[in-house]
């Protein structure tokens, strides 16, 4: 994959902040600055890259869908940001959290769907430039206005599609705006990206100065993205918003289930895949990690699963963002080195649900594994000869962290764990061991400075960061994935499992990529009866649905898909209803260490699974009516 395939808004960013304040936030009725803004290639380009600007960064440490659900919990002191507050139940009317309904700058979608509605308006006023590239930067915009509508509708439920070049409220005569139906937006959206596909490109034709711009197969993908979530429950029939109606007294999400919108996402999510392999995209394989020094077949497959997020030319990635990669990098990363002051915040902790959630070596989940010592994992077991590569051999961890999948070790990292890079990447004969209780090297630094759970995510943390000078955080940015290829793969499967009455060999073969890529078996070779004391679960409808939604949110973990996927398939409920949990950490001997404790006792209602519209807007705008429970 040439790194020109690898879309990410560094180079966007980087720009924009070079650019004039009067093209960042284009006010409609300044006729000299709308004019200005238009009146050349250049100018016109500055305000493309407002658009791109408001994308809302996916792997910043704020994002709820990186630290507002049960994958990680933060320390005390750092409750103040958003994903603690929405985590803990403390979403508020008067203020939202994450609010990108009124949100300040670049944080307003409606201020981005505008600027988007301006450039579309006035783009072909510029003098100089070929209609073609006119009509690909149309293209762009039209996609970046629907995927902004998206990510206000997945946030709102219903919202006020937009097509004004100015708020509302500020149009003489103007009928008041209206939240719409569900489908009708849905159908808005997709009908535009649409519109957008015509006119994109499959691949950037000047890397240099395109570096971050939309193509056909980003576009192709979020609109599966997109689909299945109309397809999915939250979405689709969800009777408990049966009360929840418009000014005509109609729902806004429809009551009725229809099975043909999944049969959409499907077709959408393999066009998607096929524009992405003739694209060259590909899952990222051991022969993409290069490495000139021996390394076991161990440690060459864990460093192969990290580099599926954090290698910065992936040719996994098929829309993503280097925005933001140190904060995340700097809080998943445990302290390695000698240092005396810490430089690395340490602090995003996966929770023992997460660690429990990996399936066996076998490949299936630890309480269906009849060989895995289920009822005792929390006790503690001395790893020998046979776990040098995982385990720091002759030491005592939670029977829990022994006997996984290769990917629970390219994923997390834990008390007495090997890590391997980050400063050690030479032979694996000597990697980082982590020494995480109370007292030692990895252990609590300062109030917001450890990990909480007694587990890191290592995967969010490029091979290569490392720090330099004794005492400097140094990252390898990488392009944080909006979504990768996998993520299309197990779409497609999951879409393919609700259309066909039983799952078949189409089904299989899309999250059995997935799994051979990580060392696994297939599906019905690892639920065996060998293995399993469930073997006839991936041979009905809902036994497979229960194994891709497990495979997604071991395979996404981290990167943001859980917080949505279970928004979407109603399960957050369930889960956010449960103790958030890790280990012991103010402990220093193993049997009290590797004690479960309970960090909080989050309460998860129905109106969680929709942000509140802020009071401010209610007020400001009274045909605006809030959602369900607010």
């Amino acid at each position: 994959m040439k790194k020109y395939i690898c879309i990410s808004v560094i180079i966007i960013s980087s720009i924009l902040l070079s650019c004039e304040n009067d093209y960042l936030d284009v006010v409609p009725d300044n006729v000299a600055v709308l004019d200005n803004a238009f009146s050349d290639r250049f100018n016109a380009q500055k305000f493309l890259y407002t658009v791109y600007r408001a994308i809302p960064a996916p792997g910043d440490e704020n994002n709820p869908a990186i630290s507002a659900i049960d994958e990680v919990w933060w320390p005390e002191s750092e409750d103040w940001r958003p994903g603690p507050i929405i985590a803990q139940g403390f979403q508020s009317v008067t203020s939202p959290a994450y609010n990108k309904w009124e949100g300040r700058g670049t944080g307003d979608l409606y201020v981005a769907i505008r600027n988007s509605n301006i450039f579309l308006e006035n783009i072909g006023k510029v003098q100089g430039m070929d209609e073609y590239e006119k009509n690909q930067w149309r293209a762009e915009v039209k996609f970046l206005k629907a995927y902004y509508h998206f990510y206000l509708l997945q946030m709102y439920g219903p919202i006020v599609i937009n097509n004004e070049l100015e708020p509302i409220q500020d149009i003489p005569d103007a009928p008041a705006p209206r939240r719409d139906k569900i489908d009708e937006t849905f159908t808005f959206i997709v009908d535009l990206i649409d519109e957008a596909m015509e006119d994109l490109p499959l691949l950037l034709q000047n890397e240099s100065e395109e570096l971050g711009r939309v193509t056909k197969p980003i576009a192709a993908s979020i609109k599966a993205r997109i689909l299945m979530a109309q397809a999915s429950p939250l979405f689709n029939g969800n009777s408990v918003y049966a009360n929840f109606l418009n000014e005509n007294g109609e729902p806004f999400f429809p009551q009725t289930y229809d099975a043909e919108k999944w049969q959409t996402a499907a077709t959408a999510t393999k066009e998607a895949i096929d524009l992405c392999h003739q694209a060259g995209m590909r899952l990222y394989q051991k022969s993409d990690y290069a490495n000139p020094f021996p390394q076991s077949d161990v440690t060459l497959l864990k460093a192969t699963l990290r580099g599926r997020v954090t290698d910065k030319w992936n040719p996994e990635i098929i829309w993503g963002s280097t925005n933001d990669t140190w904060g995340i990098q700097n809080t998943s990363i445990p302290r390695l080195y000698s240092y005396v002051n810490s430089p690395t915040n340490s602090r995003h902790a996966p929770t023992i649900r997460m660690a429990e959630l990996y399936y066996s070596k076998n490949g299936i989940p630890i309480n269906e594994d009849v060989t895995y010592d289920y009822s005792n994992r929390f006790k503690v077991r001395t790893a020998d000869n046979d776990d040098k590569y995982l385990i720091e051999i002759g030491e005592e961890t939670a029977i829990l962290n022994f006997d996984r999948e290769t990917r629970f070790y390219a994923d997390l990292a834990f008390d007495r764990g090997v890590w391997f890079g980050n400063g050690k990447d030479g032979t694996d004969e000597d990697p980082w061991y982590i020494h995480g209780r109370y007292g030692e090297f990895a252990s609590i630094f300062n109030p917001n400075q450890y990990s909480v759970t007694g587990y890191w995510a290592k995967k969010l943390v490029n091979i290569e960061t490392q720090v330099t000078g004794g005492n400097n955080f140094s990252q390898v940015r990488y392009s944080f994935p909006i979504i990768r290829l996998a993520d299309l793969y197990l779409y497609y499967a999951e879409a393919l499992n609700e259309v066909k009455a039983t799952p078949d060999a189409e089904v299989y073969e899309y999250i059995d990529l997935i799994r051979e890529r990580a060392g696994l078996q297939s599906v019905l070779d690892s639920w065996s009866a060998s293995f399993c004391n469930n073997p006839t679960k991936p041979l009905t409808k809902s036994g497979m649905r229960e194994i891709i939604q497990q495979e997604r949110m071991i395979e996404l973990s981290f990167e943001g898909a859980r917080f949505w996927d279970l928004r979407r398939w109603k399960l957050t409920k369930e889960y956010m209803n449960k103790p958030i949990r890790g280990w012991n950490v103010r402990e220093n001997l193993a049997i009290d260490y590797y004690t479960p404790i309970t960090l909080y006792n989050p309460t998860y209602s129905e109106r969680d699974y929709l942000w509140p519209i802020p009071e401010n807007e209610i007020i400001r705008t009274p045909s605006i009516i809030q959602n369900p429970g607010w």
